[in-house]
């Protein structure tokens, strides 16, 4: 530790993270800061230009709501978020970011991304709230803007922010490390916005040996939103609402484009269309189950009654898919053979705007879509609060929005503000206020930044971070480090040795247990009040033993945290999966102990924070309040 230098920032607004809701919070808090003479200082982990859940691209842009075309409203959206997640969600905040979203579009489209359009000049819809993109260097389009906004200057790149810095009850800053130079950062600012993403690899993915680190969700995202959130003291929400995508198998491609914009079917081995043959088990889930769109979970979870009764595997029948939009230029011979070719291309670009693999992978088994059929599957828990999960930071909505039985619950000052003073959080660090997807959680950035200034001009000069916290931090962050250097070559493979455990076994260790406990691939997402008290039990365990993580470099280094972050999401997931006692989000989760919906005691959220001075955690059931609801 001892060659590590101290390197200390101050500034006004402090923004961590580097993917979209960051990038958002950039460019609207540098614009706000300029014209009252503030500074904004932005740390990302990895580098923005490819950091984040976008960093490979996307094909489509999931939340357009259109209000000037007049086609859709702002009830229309919260409508739709609130009927997927069945019945639980902050109204305030989608709808804040419902109204907002369509300028953040127009805002990317300007910069430089190029959106499809129709003959007549508008967007062409994948779904309702979906338009197609050319989206392969979408990030770097949105990281451009947000590096110019604040200026190179105030950007630190592969600085790997842990812990907050909470000085009389305020956040006024963070604590972390270089991952390529030995250097201790302390950032002091007067407003915090932390957005470092969701959390991938708590549970032990179906990709596995020389797999390992393929996934849906970008496997750099590893809780440490979460873990900034809860360690400052924050509330957190709908923890236990993991959200579980149904994709391409193994290449974990996305099935969007197949379901919205080719009409494809997704059929069992024997043909059977799962989501017609058990369309009457969607009465044991009403009212939501009679909703459209379908709620997402009880569209996995009809899938997941055929694999139960082995049925399986699930195809999506690309082929039949596209044969039925050809054969409607069937008669134009020149035209039928354009149509095939057109529908082709757009099969692998969905692929290669988004997610490569997928494309290697079919091109690797022999599969040509207009061909043949192809698998899918659930694929393991994650941690988002931007996509149809919901689990994040309890955050406060807008004053404006809230009516006369919501504001009291609902609003404490200042938008998109944790439970902590100064600490404020979007996208996927924010909880129930689903379906924001990269433009919402942009919007939502958006939102927080202005918000966060506002605060750092109403509140002043943050506190001093005293000398012996930064000391503490520093030794703190540093020792698996020194318990590496110390105990190192005491065996004949460093990897094995009884005084400490390296990372990479960590993650295994925490990952078998909420696979096996807590609802995991190969428990087929089924949990109990048994399995989730031994999952707790087990946790413990790990967290004592976390106190022996060693770190040969600083690469490493960044390892052993991550899966720290990774082993408190797990906890508090367990925890809140325990306090609510029912099932309501089959094909996610399903408590076969509590086998139903329970909407007289659980219409609620269920909430968890944790206490920084005692290291306990409480519980916390808050009410579902409606503004838009008819």
């Amino acid at each position: 530790m001892a060659n590590f230098e101290t390197v200390k920032v101050e500034t006004d607004v402090l923004i961590i993270g580097g993917g979209m809701s960051a990038c958002g919070a950039a460019v609207e808090a540098a614009y706000w800061a300029k014209k009252n003479g503030l500074k904004v200082t932005m740390i990302d982990k990895a580098a923005m230009d490819r950091s984040g859940a976008v960093a490979m691209g996307l094909s489509a842009i999931n939340q357009y709501v259109d209000l000037k075309g007049g086609k859709n409203t702002i009830k229309d959206y919260v409508d739709y978020v609130r009927n997927d997640l069945m019945g639980i969600t902050r109204e305030d905040l989608v709808a804040n970011i419902a109204r907002h979203v369509d300028s953040t579009v127009h805002l990317f489209e300007k910069w430089g991304l190029p959106i499809w359009k129709d003959e007549d000049g508008n967007y062409v819809h994948e779904g309702r709230w979906q338009v197609m993109i050319n989206g392969e260097s979408y990030k770097v389009i949105v990281a451009e803007a947000a590096k110019n906004a604040i200026g190179l200057d105030n950007i630190y790149e592969r600085v790997f922010i842990v812990e907050p810095i909470v000085v009389d009850g305020r956040c006024v800053g963070a604590a972390g490390f270089s991952t390529r130079e030995n250097k201790f950062y302390v950032f002091h600012a007067k407003a915090v916005y932390a957005g470092m993403g969701g959390a991938v690899h708590v549970f032990k993915p179906r990709s596995t040996g020389e797999g390992l680190g393929r996934a849906w969700y970008p496997p750099w995202n590893t809780g440490s939103s979460l873990y900034f959130s809860a360690r400052a003291g924050a509330e957190q929400t709908c923890q236990e609402v993991r959200f579980i995508p149904v994709r391409f198998k193994d290449g974990y491609g996305p099935v969007g484009a197949w379901f919205l914009l080719f009409k494809s079917r997704a059929t069992n081995a024997m043909g059977g269309e799962y989501m017609v043959e058990r369309r009457d088990e969607l009465e044991n889930w009403a009212p939501y189950g009679k909703v459209k769109p379908i709620p997402a979970n009880l569209r996995n979870w009809l899938g997941m009654l055929d694999i139960m009764e082995g049925k399986g595997p699930i195809f999506m029948r690309t082929e039949e898919a596209m044969q039925k939009i050809a054969d409607a230029y069937k008669d134009d011979e020149k035209g039928y053979k354009k149509k095939k070719k057109e529908l082709e291309n757009e099969a692998w670009e969905d692929f290669l705007d988004m997610t490569i693999s997928q494309a290697l992978l079919w091109a690797a088994s022999n599969v040509q879509p207009e061909e043949r059929s192809s698998e899918i599957a659930a694929a393991e828990p994650y941690f988002i609060g931007s996509h149809s999960g919901a689990s994040g930071a309890w955050v406060s909505g807008p004053e404006d929005i809230q009516n006369a039985d919501t504001k009291d619950e609902y609003f404490w000052g200042y938008a998109q503000m944790s439970t902590v003073e100064g600490l404020f959080h979007a996208g996927d660090a924010s909880g129930a206020s689903s379906h924001k997807f990269s433009s919402g959680s942009h919007a939502e950035g958006r939102i927080a930044g202005k918000s966060a200034v506002k605060y750092a001009m109403d509140k002043g000069d943050a506190p001093a971070i005293p000398d012996a916290l930064i000391e503490e931090m520093k030794t703190a962050l540093l020792a698996p480090l020194d318990l590496f250097e110390q105990k190192a070559n005491t065996t004949s493979d460093n990897d094995i040795n009884p005084e400490y455990m390296r990372p990479k076994m960590f993650m295994f260790r925490l990952q078998k247990i909420m696979d096996e406990y807590a609802g995991g691939v190969s428990a087929q997402f089924t949990t109990n009040k048994a399995s989730l008290e031994r999952a707790l039990e087990l946790l413990e365990m790990l967290k004592e033993d976390s106190k022996l993580l060693a770190a040969e470099d600083l690469h490493e280094l960044m390892r052993v945290w991550e899966n720290i972050q990774r082993m408190w999401q797990a906890e508090v997931h367990v925890r809140t999966m325990l306090f609510r006692e029912e099932t309501r989000w089959p094909g996610y989760y399903f408590r076969a102990d509590t086998p139903t919906m329970d909407e007289t005691n659980w219409l609620a959220f269920a909430n968890a924070k944790w206490d920084p001075a005692t290291g306990e955690w409480e519980m916390i059931k808050r009410p579902v309040k409606y503004i838009f609801k008819d």
